[in-house]
């Protein structure tokens, strides 16, 4: 009985609690807050070449059009490969500013990162995106691309799969798996 009062009574103050918040009205934005105009929210680098530094670093540029100091609290990368640099100092309103945006652009193929924005304007949130492709200047001369060295694909197959079946023969398992016959038949 007493379990069941204590159900009854924590249920009564959790519908309590819920009606409370659901009530709460949300804050009014501030009019005189600093607000971003992007010029561009993405940037396509079209094709660069792997290792060229000068393609690598490109700016996102903006203005302050509200009524008070935009303050850039911090601004991230989706990976390590991209890194934004952030302005330090408030942009005063009507002032313009940039996002330099660095990729590491030794990594071929194609990409799509995003650039991830916190400040004090009325959005609060913004999400930046780069795209482009890294191109091999090495492979595009020669009209092939060159496939991709795996350990697997370099070893010899009877030495990759007699060491594992000569573990399990020497372990005693009495288990008949792919790999038993596989050691046996490199064995033959």
């Amino acid at each position: 009985m007493k379990k069941i009062m204590m159900i009854m009574a924590f249920a009564g103050f959790s519908a309590t609690v819920n009606a409370q918040d659901a009530t709460t009205p949300p804050p009014a934005p501030d009019p005189n807050a600093a607000d971003i105009k992007w010029e561009s929210t993405a940037i396509d680098y079209g094709n660069v070449k792997k290792g060229d530094e000068s393609g690598a670093t490109r700016e996102f540029k903006f203005t302050n059009v509200g009524k008070s100091p935009l303050i850039l609290s911090s601004c991230r990368g989706s990976c390590g490969c991209t890194v934004p640099t952030c302005p330090t100092e408030p942009i005063l309103p009507g002032k313009a500013g940039t996002i330099k945006v660095h990729y590491d652009i030794n990594r071929v193929g194609p990409f799509t990162k995003t650039v991830s924005v916190a400040s004090n304007a009325k959005q609060p949130n913004e999400t930046l995106k780069i795209s482009g492709t890294v191109i091999d200047e090495a492979a595009t001369t020669t009209g092939t691309v060159a496939p991709a060295t795996t350990p697997a694909a370099t070893a010899p197959a009877a030495a990759t799969t007699a060491k594992p079946a000569a573990t399990e023969k020497a372990k005693g398992s009495s288990k008949s798996t792919a790999k038993d016959t596989k050691g046996q038949a490199a064995k033959k």
